[in-house]
């Protein structure tokens, strides 16, 4: 799969801008702040319905506009498919698919995308939410109805949550509260939905993710990766917290979990609704769920926030992405999914600049931005553009790899 054209309309920093891209490597270089991720923010959002950047899409609409379009011509063989976003300030984003209006959720279907960039050390290094966030886009592009039932559960949640803030406004005891209960079971049913298949997901990156990590740091340091569930917690942790998701005791292999029958799912998940209700009406907030999950990543036994470097870090984080492209191009019928670098290669070192390079040029679409574009090794070099400030040239001495 690749992009063909790209057409952006008051996208960021874009007003209006078409964009002829080729297979294989695509380099896009210009100082910072000139609109080179923003290009391929604009790719990525027909994958993941959202922004690597920022949590909410008003961003990405230019100032002054109530909404941006974005449009992109997909080809896979002799194959074309049409996209098309806009993407409101305000209010749910439309959608169409060679012309024809769809729901959002669907875009999915037809665009598969693995960005790595700066912030995906923050998967590894981050809170909780960076993994979750990580593992449910992966989930809705090798399933897009996942989008669907990631959205259902959580409205349940907020209208969960909702009323138990209300109740513990009023006094109320969990006695009073019966529709608690019909919450409860909607909650239950996505929430076992979404945690089987997140750990199924974690199972099928184990064996991508350590191949990955051997080629990207030269070394075997046994990656792993574990969902902790918060029902499966002692009853007095309930932080949102890494660390609080970590097990006491360092696992030695490498084997991962099975996943759970829904039955045993659905049964754990009650129970621990029913032993937590009180510290929920006094809090007023849901302590128990896949919302409250953590992807726990471990190299050398030891897990990686808090006690990896720097380099094994980013190696981890390179790493769950390759997987993640290699997951997708076993998945799809429409090729390899596209691959883009922003603006990653500044951050690593020599070593894992060219071999990051190596790992990701086989692909048939790579798409890279650098603010230098000596920082981009020469195998990924065959197709530069220049970026100034919203504009996009093609230099005479375009770089040729």
């Amino acid at each position: 799969m690749i992009v063909e054209h790209l057409s952006l309309a008051d996208f960021r920093n874009y007003a209006a801008v078409d964009l002829a891209l080729r297979a294989g490597p695509n380099v896009f270089v210009g100082k910072n702040g000139q609109g080179k991720t923003n290009l391929v923010e604009a790719i990525a959002f027909f994958a993941t319905l959202g922004s690597h950047r920022v949590s909410s899409d008003a961003p990405m609409v230019r100032d002054g506009a109530e909404y941006a379009i974005v449009r992109a011509r997909l080809a896979h063989g002799e194959r074309r498919v049409q996209l098309e976003a806009q993407v409101n300030r305000q209010g749910s984003n439309k959608a169409r698919v060679n012309g024809a209006p769809v729901r959002t959720a669907e875009l999915p279907r037809y665009a598969q995308v693995v960005l790595f960039a700066p912030e995906d050390l923050q998967i590894v290094r981050g809170d909780p939410s960076a993994r979750r966030r990580f593992a449910d886009q992966l989930l809705v592009q090798r399933a897009p109805r996942m989008a669907g039932v990631l959205a259902d559960y959580d409205r349940v949640l907020k209208q969960r949550t909702a009323l138990l803030k209300s109740a513990r406004a009023r006094g109320l005891k969990g006695e009073a509260l019966s529709t608690l209960d019909v919450w409860d079971d909607k909650l239950v049913a996505l929430g076992t939905e979404i945690i089987r298949a997140r750990i199924a997901l974690a199972a099928d990156l184990a064996p991508p993710v350590a191949a990955a990590y051997r080629a990207i740091a030269g070394e075997d340091h046994r990656p792993e990766l574990e969902w902790a569930l918060s029902f499966s917690r002692d009853a007095d942790t309930d932080a949102d917290d890494a660390d609080a998701a970590v097990p006491k005791e360092s696992r030695t292999d490498a084997a991962p979990a099975a996943v759970p029958p829904a039955p045993e799912v659905i049964a754990q998940f009650r129970a621990a609704l029913a032993a937590r209700r009180s510290a929920e009406l006094d809090r007023g907030i849901t302590l128990v769920g896949p919302h409250r999950d953590d992807l726990v990543l471990r190299v050398r036994g030891l897990p990686v926030k808090g006690y990896a470097s720097h380099g094994e870090s980013w190696s981890v984080a390179l790493s769950l992405r390759l997987a993640s492209a290699e997951l997708l191009r076993a998945d799809s019928q429409l090729g390899d999914p596209i691959v883009i670098l922003d603006d990653v290669f500044a951050e690593l070192d020599s070593g894992r600049r060219g071999r990051l390079a190596e790992l990701t040029s086989g692909f048939e679409q790579v798409i890279v931005t650098a603010a230098v574009g000596a920082d981009v090794p020469g195998a990924l070099r065959a197709h530069t553009l220049r970026v100034e400030a919203g504009a996009i040239i093609e230099p005479e001495g375009a770089e040729h790899g």
